[in-house]
């Protein structure tokens, strides 16, 4: 900070000077005419002196931003004609205009980006992406003040070498027109005339040359991809999507809503993985278990404690109540009310502009479209463990209507996987009554959580029975008659483990067979291959929600399905690049665990500096009343600043109270904004308001406490 101050004040004292001796009246058409003679007189007897004492003059008036450059570049050419002038000013003023960016930068770049990086995270990401053609374009065109260019740009992540020789190039063309005139001064009455309105249409078209060449290599290359296929004359269809789960419906819904003719196929169920085996079936089966845990130890809440008694037929009957209450709001009866047409079927994408589906019915019908949003989603990873098959399995698919048909839950369930789906469905299980043995590969389950976190959840397993095994790897699944078991390998050491079900929930991958991707070249790998607009290798066909990555939630698969469907129906005018700044999450075990942003290790292996501010839930009124009082609310901040990078919440209903984070990081509030909301008491809620008491506790300005200190103690007399 000192720092700072020191050039601040240099930069102000210099330009105070530059208007206390007059400079400002030397560097105008009359004074530079006037004074010329004796200069040139000069220049005759010390002509290095002279260029040099120019050269630093330039610098100077160019790096504090003063009025006059345009006059010392005339200047140039009067002095050392048109070649000599154009080769010293190129270089003065690319040099002054990089001083006055690197100043700018340093002096408040950390402040702006502080106070609004969120906000300018777009034109960071375009600066950083496609920063020196912006530059060149403002460049090239005398209508944009070059000291706003040199000041505005310091605040941008554009590279400084990048900025000088882009500088020194872009201001070249209009250096040589100013030097030409110079060297012609005694003929210049007004500077206005130097740049006739045809020099400057000619500038603007060179500003905008850079843009024009990208969209003309663009086209060039959608050419290129598309030589080999015969394009339509008319299209049946704007828009055909393919699959009808979260990314898929809003795609299909967005394209009704604005009256284009969109087609939606989707070959089983409506509504995806989400409605029929994910979400919806899992916290229906949450919500029994959950139940079931607190009638064991009603004694925390004064009751006397019980043995649940149920009927595990009827908690899977229940499940699948749930799920057909929800079906009717992604059913094919109210999408077609919406506009959308919905073609039951397998959809094979035959050429960019052609979709073939093979109807349930037997029958099969081709259409023509301007664009295509794939959504087929994803399906669970099997992984290729000798002797699985043999065993038998089930996965988070198929295990609502495989565990429907028991009677009771399984005794012996393993569980493989440590990830959210694997620690939602193993304590479901366990605290329905199965004997659980989680199986994890790596070093804790909850990876991608923080350490901290990642323990609570173990210690809540445990306590539910769960027998948590980690840095155990998967080798094999062996039968013996009836029995059946797993070999799980720990340092060095093999064990059996013999179980009534395994279920297989290692992770998702993308559903990228059969779609026709292959025949087209549409590169794939773990997903579907797409560009920041989520557009494929053929720019009217679009990929989105987990076919397409990188987060497998069904928010993020809306989240995306907006910008396929408006990219999709209105590229040709506008493009939006899919953000992905801010994306919530959570772990719907008990405790409940919710994430958005940066946590600790997150931001330790990208080496982004952090504050943590932390507030624990055992303190909160409302949590002690609901017997709910363990977990925490998790900040982290700018250091020195309130703007927050990321927030984790472990406790009850913590993706509930994740969402007023969630907000503030959209947006660009801090925890001052968030402290000084009011929150009702008494709620759970209390506790973002009071994590962000604490951020403000331990910022506190303790100089001017003191000093306020001592203003009571005077008024007390």
């Amino acid at each position: 900070m000192k720092k700072k101050v020191a050039v601040l004040l240099l930069v102000v004292a210099l330009v105070l000077a530059f208007f206390a001796f007059d400079l400002n009246q030397v560097l105008t058409l009359d004074g530079l005419k006037a004074g010329l003679a004796q200069i040139k007189t000069l220049r005759t007897e010390s002509p290095v002196g002279v260029v040099l004492v120019y050269f630093v003059g330039y610098v100077l008036v160019t790096a504090l931003s003063l009025p006059g450059a345009v006059i010392m570049t005339l200047a140039g050419g009067a002095l050392f004609g048109l070649l000599g002038g154009t080769l010293i000013v190129s270089f003065a003023s690319s040099i002054g205009a990089t001083l006055a960016f690197l100043a700018s930068r340093f002096l408040f770049r950390d402040l702006v980006q502080a106070r609004f990086g969120n906000r300018l995270k777009a034109i960071n990401d375009g600066m950083a992406k496609d920063g020196p053609m912006y530059l060149f374009t403002l460049r090239l065109v005398p209508l944009f003040p070059f000291f706003l260019v040199n000041l505005l740009m310091g605040l941008t992540p554009i590279r400084t070498l990048s900025y000088y020789w882009v500088s020194q190039l872009g201001m070249l063309a209009g250096t040589l027109v100013y030097v030409n005139a110079g060297t012609q001064l005694a003929q210049i009455t007004s500077l206005s005339g130097i740049l006739s309105p045809g020099l400057l249409f000619s500038f603007a078209l060179l500003g905008i040359f850079p843009m024009l060449a990208k969209r003309l290599a663009s086209f060039v290359q959608s050419r290129r991809v598309y030589a080999k296929w015969q394009r339509p004359k008319t299209f049946d269809r704007n828009l055909v999507v393919i699959g009808g789960g979260a990314a898929g419906l809003v795609t299909s819904y967005i394209a009704a809503a604005v009256k284009a003719k969109v087609t939606l196929v989707e070959a089983h169920k409506m509504g995806g993985d989400c409605l029929n085996y994910g979400c919806v079936p899992s916290k229906a089966l949450i919500k029994s278990s959950r139940i079931a845990d607190q009638m064991r130890h009603a004694e925390h809440y004064g009751l006397s404690a019980v043995d649940p008694k149920f009927s595990f037929k009827q908690v899977m009957a229940r499940v699948h109540e749930v799920i057909a209450a929800v079906a009717p709001h992604d059913s094919v009866a109210r999408y077609t009310e919406l506009g959308v047409e919905v073609l039951e079927g397998y959809a094979t994408i035959v050429d960019p502009w052609t979709v073939e589906i093979k109807l349930n019915n037997g029958d099969t019908q081709r259409l023509t479209t301007r664009s295509i949003v794939i959504a087929a989603g994803g399906r669970p990873f099997v992984p290729p463990l000798p002797g699985l098959d043999d065993v038998g399995y089930v996965t988070s698919d198929t295990l609502w209507d495989e565990f429907a048909k028991l009677d009771a839950p399984p005794a012996r369930l393993v569980v493989l996987g440590g990830g959210p789906i694997g620690c939602e469905l193993a304590q479901s299980f366990a605290r329905l009554g199965s004997k659980v043995v989680q199986v994890e590969r790596g070093t804790r389950i909850m990876s991608r959580e923080d350490p901290e976190v990642s323990q609570l959840a173990r210690d809540a397993f445990v306590q539910d029975g769960i027998d948590v095994l980690t840095s155990h790897n998967a080798l094999r699944c062996e039968r013996d008659g009836e029995r059946k078991f797993i070999v799980v390998e720990h340092q060095g050491v093999e064990k059996r483990i013999e179980f009534d079900a395994l279920l297989c929930a290692v992770g998702r991958v993308a559903r990228l067979q059969g779609y026709g991707l292959e025949a087209l070249g549409i590169p794939t790998q773990r997903t579907v291959a797409v560009n920041d607009y989520l557009e494929t290798l053929y720019p009217n066909i679009y990929a989105a929600g987990d076919v397409a990555g990188p987060y497998q939630f069904t928010h993020t698969a809306g989240h995306m399905a907006w910008y396929a469907a408006v990219n999709a129906l209105f590229g040709d005018f506008k493009r939006f690049k899919v953000d992905y700044s801010v994306v919530p999450w959570a772990t719907f075990i008990e405790p409940e665990v919710a994430r958005v942003g940066l946590n600790e290790q997150d931001a330790k292996e990208k080496n982004i500096p952090y504050e943590v501010t932390q507030y624990g839930i055992d303190d909160l009124d409302r949590a002690i009343a609901d017997g709910t009082a363990h977990g925490f609310v998790k900040v982290l901040t700018v250091p020195g600043k309130d703007r927050i990078l990321g927030v984790t919440i472990v406790g009850e209903h913590a993706g509930d109270l994740l969402a007023e984070f969630v907000l503030a990081m959209k947006h660009g509030l801090g925890l001052n904004k968030i402290l000084g909301t009011i929150h009702t008491y008494p709620t759970l809620a209390e506790a973002n308001k009071y994590a962000a008491g604490e951020w403000k506790r331990a910022h506190a300005p303790q100089k001017v406490l003191a000093w306020l200190a001592r203003f009571h103690a005077w008024k007390r007399g």
